[in-house]
């Protein structure tokens, strides 16, 4: 068989099992709630049930020495430092500026609403790592969201890095996933403008009509690359402070081609105690290397403080090629992130011990740390 038609072949069936998983979830959802729901379908969830029961037995009967939850507030708020330094009223400068640019957007598409003004969010991260193999790298990404109700809360505009969207909405671990072609090079200028160029509208509409969330957006990423990409999560509660997140994101570039991500968290999480959970992502790309590449990671999360998160876990990586699965990576992960002094400005600091077999890597430690600044 011809490979190209192989690869576009198997990208429709991911697609089609995929929209099969978010089916049979949504029908196995209506079926368990519904009176004379099949027994079978029901003995299958009880008996899944009764096996991750023993998950959080287990970490009950191990003992700690960490401190207790908290939610105990340590920075004071944005309101009460906007003008104390020089960096806070640069801060409130730059987030009432992106507001008013959001409010001269809204009237360009009818008369404003001032019960429901625009706003906007941005989101300014600098991302820094070292190990012993690539050395230190610097990545600035940059990513915000203009809300415009005079569209009737139809449409927004969304900029900068694109696949910041395409991690859990609390990522436990820093990640890239735009790839880095430079070679022994701390900055690339020209890859960093591309990689936050990105800009789209989105509709989101449509979710109010749909049994999960649904965003659509056309748009340009890359300087060249028109795109439309497709986003369907939702929650599904289960017993016993379980319950599972779900994500599919399909994206068709006209460069990039077929993009598709889904990713899946299972969690366990009693009020004011800390919650164990495993993030799973699996992604399909034409331009990638594999067919198929997949990320999990297993961990215990801590809050001692109000906005702070202290993680802890397993790591293990891999892919499938042409009828190879391989796990490539793993290890143990320690990530800590707190704000700095200031509600709106935070520090996250990783800290990985993975090998690569495929680049005939053992393990070995690599740090990452990020700097991010909310407007």
């Amino acid at each position: 068989m011809n490979y190209k038609l192989y690869r576009r072949l198997h990208c429709q069936a991911a697609i089609a099992s995929t929209l099969l998983l978010f089916t049979s979830l949504s029908y196995a959802n209506t079926s368990t709630t519904q009176e004379n729901g099949a027994s079978t379908q029901q003995g299958e969830q009880s008996h899944f049930q009764s096996i991750i029961d023993h998950v959080p037995n287990f970490i009950d009967a191990t003992p700690t020495i960490l401190p207790p939850e908290s939610n105990q507030v340590l920075v004071p708020s944005t309101s009460q430092t906007q003008e104390n330094t020089w960096a806070d009223q640069q801060q409130n400068q730059i987030h009432n500026w992106i507001d008013r640019s959001a409010m001269k957007i809204d009237q360009w598409f009818g008369q404003p609403d001032p019960e429901r003004p625009a706003d906007a969010s941005l989101r300014l991260i600098i991302d820094q790592s070292y190990n012993q193999h690539d050395q230190y790298e610097f990545k600035p990404r940059i990513r915000g969201k203009i809300k415009l109700p005079a569209l009737e809360n139809k449409l927004s505009v969304v900029f900068g890095d694109d696949t910041l969207d395409n991690e859990f909405d609390h990522n436990v671990a820093i990640v890239n996933q735009n790839p880095d072609y430079a070679v022994n090079k701390q900055f690339d200028k020209k890859q960093s403008w591309e990689d936050n160029s990105s800009i789209a509208l989105r509709w989101s509409e449509i979710s109010k009509k749909l049994p999960f969330k649904f965003d659509a957006d056309l748009g340009l990423r890359s300087g060249d690359d028109l795109y439309l990409r497709f986003k369907a999560k939702r929650d599904w509660p289960l017993k016993n402070d379980f319950f599972i997140h779900a994500e599919q994101i399909y994206r068709y570039g006209s460069k990039s081609e077929n993009f598709l991500r889904t990713n899946l968290e299972l969690t366990h999480a009693r009020p004011q105690q800390a919650f164990v959970s495993n993030q799973l992502s699996l992604t399909y790309a034409d331009k990638q290397e594999d067919d198929l590449s997949w990320d999990n990671r297993l961990f215990r999360q801590h809050q001692f403080f109000e906005n702070n998160r202290f993680s802890y876990g397993i790591y293990s990586g891999g892919f499938y090629d042409q009828s190879d699965l391989r796990l490539d990576s793993w290890g143990p992960f320690v990530s800590w992130r707190q704000p700095i002094g200031r509600e709106w400005l935070f520090i996250q600091a990783d800290l990985n011990y993975f090998n690569q077999h495929r680049d005939h890597r053992d393990h070995y430690l690599s740090s990452l740390i990020r700097f991010e600044a909310l407007f």
